[in-house]
């Protein structure tokens, strides 16, 4: 898994924060190797991750990441954002899409088939907790972006983050 991001170096201050601000946005990659990785992380063997066969004879139309392995992702860049990943209180999200995962057409099972554009910004804040809620857009981008009709597709829904700033 590869991560090219761009957000803020410092803690945040709840004092500066203001609804709409922008927390910042990276793209991370996932190849066949990654999502082996995590299986033996996570302990979540199931073959739609990681059997193409085994995806496509329960309807799927191939492999496709693990939910929690694309929410983790996600919020990645909430407590980077924050500094400490002890700092995000609760967070919730909706799957909208799966994310698939293709084999690669060349190289190895290590080479990044599908990649997901995550940016976040502030949904609310509440100085007197010292809260702010991160209302983040998760996208799968297109693997031709080339073409007429390839359009990122949003993955999770309502992705939203409770932050402890103060």
């Amino acid at each position: 898994m590869s991560d090219q991001s761009t957000s803020s170096p410092s803690t945040p201050d709840i004092d500066t924060l203001e609804k709409g601000q922008e927390i910042g946005s990276r793209e991370i990659t996932f190849s066949r190797a990654d999502l082996i990785a995590y299986a033996a992380a996570s302990g979540d063997h199931n073959p739609i991750h990681w059997n193409e066969r085994f995806a496509r004879e329960v309807g799927l139309d191939g492999v496709i990441a693990h939910g929690m392995l694309t929410m983790g992702s996600a919020v990645d860049l909430v407590s980077s954002w924050a500094g400490d990943p002890g700092a995000v209180l609760d967070y919730q999200a909706r799957f909208t899409k799966p994310v698939p995962v293709p084999d690669a057409e060349q190289g190895g099972p290590d080479t990044p088939t599908a990649t997901l554009r995550i940016s976040g910004k502030i949904g609310a804040v509440d100085a007197e907790a010292g809260t702010a809620r991160v209302d983040l857009s998760v996208e799968l981008l297109p693997q031709e972006p080339e073409t007429e009709d390839a359009k990122p597709q949003k993955v999770l829904a309502k992705s939203q983050a409770v932050v402890k700033l103060a």
